[in-house]
């Protein structure tokens, strides 16, 4: 079974809601194309009010200015600048969900990370009467109000 490639060019943002499509989660090669006229700011309230958290956001824009307002304004599990899927095939990155869309990221050393268990180790040196009681005494006192 093979799908095509598939692009979903709607005319505005105001179209979105209407669009079935849209309703469920799509698992397959379909990329949406929602054209904005200059309100980046219109666009990421239109998604912050009315979608899900999304696994991953694409962006085409030359404006920094609108790249950093949609990177610092819109929660996504990963977010591509000018590009499609290759970010998380990025070595260095991590790929997972936010919210609905998933928990917890893997992908290389972050996979490692994910599924395994740092257990922590102390050993001490020297033994100090201090933290055992009974904890009266001045000399107590005073480096506990030091410390506290």
């Amino acid at each position: 079974l093979m799908f095509e490639p598939t692009i979903v060019k709607l005319k505005n943002i105001k179209n979105l809601q209407s669009e079935p499509t849209m309703k469920s989660e799509t698992f397959g090669p379909i990329l949406w194309v929602i054209p904005i006229n200059n309100d980046i700011k219109e666009a990421v309230n239109y998604i912050n009010e009315n979608m899900e958290k999304s696994l991953s956001l694409y962006l085409f824009s030359s404006k920094r200015a609108n790249q950093q307002y949609v990177m610092h304004n819109t929660s996504s599990g990963g977010m591509q600048i000018n590009g499609v899927v290759t970010y998380a095939a990025h070595g260095d990155a991590r790929f997972g969900g936010v919210g609905q869309s998933g928990i917890g990221c893997y992908h290389g050393k972050h996979s490692f990370d994910a599924f395994s268990h740092y257990k922590p180790c102390v050993k001490s040196y020297m033994d100090l009467p201090l933290v055992y009681p009974p904890y009266d005494g001045e000399w107590k006192r005073k480096v506990f109000k030091m410390v506290i």
